[in-house]
């Protein structure tokens, strides 16, 4: 499986408040124009280079999730100016000249400050007290957005439908297509070698061929109305890439410590980063966090977190997040965990439990008494095998670890990024309609609160990224300081179009023509 594999809550959806709405709401609709402002990001230092619960309650969580135990049976150049620098490592044959270059001046290392003029842990965005993030999981920018209208999406023909199509081998095209229900199935596929072969050299006319025709499914407002609303209203990012051309472990590990200490699938090997992870630097630095999960803290990817109280005992459930928001007392940092079984959008669940579970989290932030110094950024952890057609850039590797590759794997290595996720900020001082086109990638995130808190970089990965900053504006008086109407959610409660009339024929006969 391409997520974190948890095993099904006691009856419950394990998240917040689940909906019960007799009606699905109105339907979001692409309206907005692209933004052709060339993502200049010029934003409170965006793409400014820098200058210089209980450890009882984590035990519990590993070991009521057997299934987690069987896994063990160019950000950097636009930061950089340019994507040269990623691009020239990448190209570099002759290892020890590759080695040098990543350890010379033009490569900021680890341990590095955003600010070194001033202390590790020093306040430097005041405007900000808190920063939440949620990372949904296994959906393309194509395929979750690629039809809203807004940034580098789908290229529409004459018939208002995209133009892009794979071929299946077998003397057929497959054309990109609405998906027939919300339904997914287990027809798209995201480990390693299908990552690589949907690639096809740069060409991305391998997903088919990798996988399946569902590979080519996308979902419209009329599926998702909650995340196209959300999408059509704050800014989103059309160049935000998963951080490793593998699947949900190896690229959460780089959301917790820039690197994914050569992982490639969805095992649990013990080893921790050396440099530690996000959480251990905020314990150095007195920062306050929390990990709402609910049913498995992610950052258990590093499987021996569980053992460290220090970390365990940030672990605490979604409803705490959910009192905490209300109360106005959500710590400097919090991570926001779907149900890995239920809502996290994995297939082959009901997208539309996702959705419901991205407008709980989103309008318990909103509608919070911090909503004003608030910075809230959501994104998925990787495509999970869906088309998208922009090739991932050359990017900077995090180390000297090479990937953990299982025999039969294709050869690559962590100097390129996977494929396109969606992704977006969310605060009052979001930028109005705007489309950044800087390349990200989950290390972003890690930069974001680096630069914020002024705290070292943990890999190179991290210390050249770009952060998120040039999507908001925080010089100007803030554009969403009255929380915006968004679209009701999904309401899968009452409709459950996928468990009661199935996923319906993928892909449809109409999206299969003679190449």
């Amino acid at each position: 499986m391409g997520s974190i594999d948890v095993v099904k809550s006691q009856g419950r959806l394990g998240y917040g408040r689940t909906r019960r709405r007799l009606d699905r709401g109105h339907r979001s609709k692409p309206s907005r124009p692209v933004d052709d402002r060339g993502g200049t990001d010029m934003g409170h230092m965006g793409d400014v280079p820098d200058t210089g619960s209980t450890a009882r309650a984590a035990a519990s969580v590993v070991s009521r999730r057997t299934v987690l135990g069987a896994a063990a049976a160019g950000a950097t150049g636009l930061a950089l100016g340019g994507r040269g620098l990623a691009a020239s490592a990448r190209g570099m044959a002759d290892s020890r000249e590759r080695k040098a270059f990543l350890a010379s001046a033009a490569i900021r290392q680890p341990g590095s400050l955003p600010n070194p003029d001033v202390a590790p842990g020093t306040e430097s965005l005041p405007e900000i007290e808190h920063i939440v993030v949620v990372m949904m999981e296994n959906h393309s920018f194509d395929n979750m957005l690629g039809m809203t209208g807004r940034g580098d999406g789908f290229t529409l023909g004459h018939n208002g439908k995209p133009s892009e199509s794979c071929p299946d081998g077998k003397g057929n095209l497959v054309h990109s297509f609405h998906m027939p229900s919300d339904c997914q199935t287990n027809g798209v596929g995201n480990d390693w070698n299908t990552g690589h072969r949907s690639y096809d050299n740069g060409t991305n006319q391998g997903f088919v061929i990798a996988s399946t025709g569902e590979s080519m499914g996308y979902f419209t407002g009329s599926d998702m109305p909650f995340t196209w609303g959300l999408a059509n209203t704050f800014p989103i990012a059309d160049r935000w890439f998963c951080s490793a051309m593998a699947q949900t472990n190896p690229n959460r590990r780089y959301l917790f410590s820039g690197t994914s200490l050569g992982l490639v699938n969805d095992g649990l090997p013990p080893a921790l980063p050396p440099n530690g992870t996000i959480f251990d630097s905020f314990n150095k630095y007195g920062i306050t966090w929390k990990d709402y999960y609910s049913d498995t803290p992610s950052p258990l990817v590093y499987i021996g977190l569980g053992g460290k109280p220090a970390i365990g005992k940030g672990f605490v459930h979604i409803e705490d997040f959910y009192k905490d928001a209300a109360a106005g007392t959500l710590p400097q940092f919090s991570l926001l965990e779907p149900n890995y079984t239920i809502s996290s959008e994995e297939n082959p669940q009901d997208v539309q439990f996702g959705d419901q579970y991205l407008a709980d989290v989103v309008h318990a932030v909103l509608h919070g008494p911090k909503w004003s110094r608030t910075l809230m950024i959501w994104t998925y952890d990787e495509w999970g095998g869906w088309y998208d057609h922009v090739p991932p850039p050359a990017a900077i590797p995090p180390d000297d670890i090479p990937p953990d590759l299982p025999p039969g794997s294709l050869p690559g290595s962590f100097d390129m990024y996977g494929f396109r996720v969606p992704a977006g900020v969310i605060s009052p001082y979001a930028r109005r309609d705007f489309v950044s086109h800087a390349v990200y990638d989950h290390t972003s995130i890690l930069k974001t609160v680096e630069r914020k808190w002024n705290l070292p970089a943990l890999t190179r990965r991290d210390a050249n990224a770009i952060d998120v900053l040039g999507m908001i504006d925080l010089k100007s008086k803030p554009a969403f300081l009255t929380p915006p109407r968004l679209p009701d959610p999904a309401n899968p409660g009452t409709t459950f179009t996928c468990l009661a009339t199935g996923p319906g024929q993928i892909p449809p006969p109409s999206a299969v023509t003679p190449a």
